[in-house]
């Protein structure tokens, strides 16, 4: 037999004459929602139902866009925890070269090894059920699956190199799932470098 958790509950008058412990939760009968108490409040919080919100909107309705969020936000927040926002740069498209040993692109900008750095292919037409301007991360190489790229500094600035080793790139077609070659026409190489 299953068992059956059961919270405290009353009603909207009685939840307004009520102090509940930290952290305990109780329903409202006649709202037939949730209330969080943190030991001190009068009645508690009460949570919206999800058809109680009005303004949830979807993505990108402009309801709410985490890209809208100031730099300046982010820099405060990073600081306050004694880090530094990330910086990306990126580099050009370049295309996929497999008669070479490696794709490589300096960023003369950069002269310390970043934090992260990410290469991801960009199909400019349509391939693999991708479409133009779409950016795949997970990808291969001859018989290597997500090849990371190797990074070094030197007087130049951050080199960033994803060996190739003069093999045919290759994505999961993006509706069957399955391994598909791809033509250096069709896609591009980009780096991504967070520093």
């Amino acid at each position: 037999m299953a068992r059956i958790i059961q919270i405290r509950r009353g009603s909207a008058t009685e939840h307004e004459n009520f102090t509940g412990a930290i952290g305990e939760i109780t329903m409202d009968t006649d709202n037939k929602t949730l209330r969080i108490h943190d030991g001190q409040t009068l009645g508690g919080f009460q949570l919206a139902r999800a058809d109680q919100i009005t303004n949830r909107g979807n993505a990108g309705d402009g309801v709410f866009d985490i890209n809208s969020v100031s730099d300046e936000f982010w820099t405060g927040l990073f600081e306050r925890f004694g880090q530094h926002a990330p910086v990306q740069y990126e580099s050009v498209q370049m295309r996929l070269n497999t008669a070479t040993i490696a794709t490589e692109y300096v960023f003369s900008e950069i002269n310390t090894i970043p934090r992260n750095v990410r290469v991801v292919l960009e199909c400019i037409s349509p391939e693999a059920g991708y479409i133009i301007g779409e950016q795949v991360s997970a990808f291969g190489i001859g018989d290597r699956n997500n090849p990371q790229p190797n990074t070094y500094v030197d007087d130049k600035g951050l080199h960033v190199c994803l060996m190739v080793a003069k093999q045919q790139y290759w994505v999961n077609h993006k509706t069957e799932g399955t391994k598909t070659f791809i033509t250096a026409d069709n896609w591009r190489v980009k780096f991504y470098v967070y520093g």
